[in-house]
């Protein structure tokens, strides 16, 4: 029995001997309360032998506990002072390398000082010598000069001068033994190939011009078309981009810009007016003459397409990009000299197919780089730069080979020439351009052409007469024989041709042919 439950016994003693108390005597209640003292002993004793148990078994699990951390203690001891050893082992190899490194730096640096004073030592001599050298050089020209009586710069530029004299010399030599040379086989093959292939072909040998002004009728409808204040020609100049000028006479309208195509739609919007019944609201509306123009702009679109893809098809070659093929059918109102462009452009895409099939080459491939050599053209309106490298950056933007793209690009040599094809191209555009019948010229432009040349010609010295022939396509020149000598003739003749070619604009080529007659006479008597 614990404590406790003696301590609850007492209790219950006291409460029962509380009532007894009330009816038992005296005696009873001493007897009782020396129960209870005794009771209280006993609980007394059994606590104090509770309480010495339960310290003993606290001194024995504390000991327990105390001996298990002393144990661990000296454990993480143990190991704390094995790692503590080996990294003072550690620190004691990296001190020794540190050491040694030490040791070798300072010799590096002690034999990198040595030679660094080595070095500034040969330097310095090496600077006076050079000094020395360049002194006594100097001294030695300068004795030199004395000797000779004239300055190494004076003696250097004539020896320059010399040399490009002699160089000179030696090309006009040159460039004569060529020209005396008769045409090779290939030269003739080459013309064989090229005769063969004007023979064969047939086409269009007429010249045209796209119309710059349009007549208007006679009468009011003439002022119908106009509009009031010209509206109906401002509307139309909106769509086509192209200016349009009413003449002074009030008898025709003047489509002024570099669009052929713009032209086109100004001069079927005006043919449209110049159709409709007098007093028509589409005469009077330019908003409506305005949407009648971009209907044709439209309708013209569809017809300049059908044309490039009908150039495509009449050649048997696949069409290209749809804007390259549009490109192809704008060119039908583009003229160069009066000739129609797409028809040059057609034309000469069979030269070249033929030219190619004489050489075993790709016939489509020719055709092809012929038929869009000068697409550029289509667009010189909207773009600055040579047709040549406009039409050949398109082709190369829309997945043409680069064959057809460098030939493009180099028929008027503004690029160099890549490809066999280049060179058929090229020659199949001259051949275009320059047969008869092929390009008409205005007869003041050509009167001044001649007078360019003949001013030309007579620009250098030497020259005793200067004729133009053959239309104008060759320049004959006699020199004074005590003037100029064989080899000026040759140099002269390059002189007058690059003069040509800088200060005029001419289709085709422009031969120049020097002569120097030796004439020596002598009288009998």
């Amino acid at each position: 029995m614990t404590w406790i439950a003696l301590v609850a016994l007492a209790v219950a003693v006291g409460v029962a001997g509380a009532a007894l108390g009330r009816v038992a005597a005296g005696q009873q209640a001493r007897a009782w309360m020396a129960g209870v003292r005794q009771v209280v002993e006993a609980i007394k004793g059994a606590a104090a032998a509770e309480r010495a148990e339960l310290l003993r078994a606290a001194e024995i699990s504390a000991r327990e506990e105390a001996r298990g951390a002393s144990a661990a203690f000296d454990t993480f001891c143990q190991v704390r002072e094995a790692e503590l050893r080996a990294g003072s082992a550690r620190a004691e190899r990296r001190a020794e390398e540190l050491a040694s490194r030490t040791d070798e730096a300072t010799a590096r640096r002690q034999q990198i000082d040595q030679r660094k004073a080595r070095a500034e030592a040969v330097e310095k001599e090496a600077r006076a010598s050079r000094d020395e050298a360049i002194a006594k050089d100097r001294a030695a020209q300068q004795a030199l000069e004395r000797r000779a009586g004239e300055t190494t710069a004076a003696l250097r530029a004539g020896l320059a001068e010399n040399e490009l004299e002699e160089t000179r010399l030696g090309a006009a030599q040159l460039v004569r033994s060529v020209d005396q040379v008769p045409p090779d086989e290939r030269s003739r093959e080459a013309q064989r190939i090229m005769g063969i292939a004007v023979g064969r072909f047939s086409g269009h040998y007429l010249t045209e011009r796209l119309l710059s002004t349009v007549p208007l009728p006679v009468g009011p409808a003439a002022e119908a078309i106009v509009g009031r204040e010209e509206a109906n020609l401002r509307a139309i100049e909106a769509v086509a981009g192209v200016k349009l000028t009413l003449l002074e006479s009030r008898d025709a309208v003047r489509l002024e810009g570099l669009d052929g195509v713009g032209r086109e739609v100004a001069r079927r919007s005006l043919a449209r007016l110049g159709r409709a019944p007098a007093g028509a609201a589409v005469i009077t509306d330019a908003g409506r003459v305005g949407a009648a123009a971009r209907e044709i702009a439209a309708q013209l679109d569809r017809e300049l397409f059908d044309l490039g893809r009908r150039a495509f098809a009449d050649l048997e070659i696949p069409a290209a990009h749809a804007e390259i093929v549009k490109l192809v059918g704008r060119l039908n109102y583009r003229t160069s000299f009066t000739q129609n462009q797409w028809k040059h452009a057609v034309e000469a895409a069979f030269l070249c197919g033929m030219m190619a099939e004489e050489l075993n080459l790709d016939l489509k491939l020719a055709r092809r780089a012929a038929l869009m050599h000068d697409i550029g053209k289509a667009l010189t309106h909207e773009l600055d730069g040579s047709h040549a490298v406009i039409g050949a950056d398109y082709a190369r933007r829309l997945g043409e080979p680069e064959i057809v793209a460098n030939a493009i690009g180099a028929h008027h040599t503004d690029e160099p020439f890549s490809s066999p094809y280049a060179y058929l191209v090229a020659a199949a555009d001259a051949m275009s351009g320059a047969r008869p019948g092929a390009r008409r010229q205005m007869e003041d432009n050509f009167v001044a052409r001649l007078d360019d040349l003949m001013r030309i010609a007579h620009g250098f010295r030497g020259i005793e007469e200067a004729f133009a022939v053959q239309g104008g396509r060759e320049l004959r020149i006699y020199v004074r024989e005590d003037s100029v000598d064989d080899l000026g003739a040759v140099n002269l003749s390059s002189q007058v041709a690059k003069k040509i070619s800088t200060d005029m604009t001419f289709p085709g080529q422009i031969r120049v042919t020097v002569i120097r007659e030796f004439k020596a006479i002598e009288t009998a008597s």
